[in-house]
């Protein structure tokens, strides 16, 4: 049977640096065998963060959000999944509104508040968490670890993949914005070298995620 592996984008952006390499891992998942299903986030009905309704944390409930919006399919689907491929964007220092939306309740609906066990997911499933920045690679460890830690305990082992220094525009000299800050010429070497081999490692961890060899913090 072919393992179901969950893909979301949290980015706004099609055919970009964050779609491209979800698509990237979910084909790598694919090889694998798996099946992928796919969601974007901006392209969903109307949905909030978590509300603080602890509807939750009553026993009949427990690990399910109740909330009933445009992410309640898409939790439904995690939870019955066989991994997740997740990526954001990171805007003005955090990833995007939209993930952090969906973050909230995918991690808030396991958290118990018993220091025994404080976790109530009985179906951990692997997570390859995407990251893409016009910063450096190294600006936002820190709070890419973070959000792997959190990921790791609350919905599965997770890996990270972290894409800085990316191109945002095809041609920066087409348009009268002083982007003084970039070297328009850097920026399209580099995607030009350095991003296809990320692509690729994109793809190696898809696969990976889907063969059930994956990493573990």
């Amino acid at each position: 049977m072919s393992k179901r592996i969950i893909a979301v984008n949290a980015g706004p952006r099609k055919g970009w640096n964050t779609d491209t390499l979800i698509t990237e891992a979910s084909k790598g998942a694919e090889s694998a065998g798996a099946i992928v299903e796919r969601y974007d986030l901006f392209r969903l009905e109307r949905y909030t963060g978590c509300i603080s309704c602890f509807g939750c944390k009553r026993e009949k409930n427990k690990g399910r959000c109740i909330c009933r919006d445009g992410l309640t399919p898409v939790l439904d689907a995690i939870r019955e999944s066989d991994g997740l491929i997740i990526g954001s964007p990171n805007y003005l220092s955090e990833l995007t509104a939209s993930f952090r939306a969906l973050y909230e309740r995918l991690i808030f609906q396991n958290l118990t508040y018993n220091r025994e066990n404080p976790c109530c997911n009985e179906h951990p499933v692997p997570v390859l968490l995407i990251m893409t920045s016009n910063a450096q690679d190294t600006m936002y460890a820190d709070l890419i670890r973070g959000y792997q830690q959190t990921l790791s305990r609350f919905v599965g082992p997770t890996d990270i993949l972290i894409s800085g220094n990316t191109l945002q525009l095809r041609d920066y000299s087409k348009t009268d914005w002083e982007w003084s800050m970039f070297d328009p010429k850097a920026k399209q070497e580099r995607h030009e070298t350095v991003f296809p081999m990320e692509c690729r490692a994109a793809f190696e961890k898809g696969a990976l995620l889907a063969g059930g060899q994956w990493h573990s913090l």
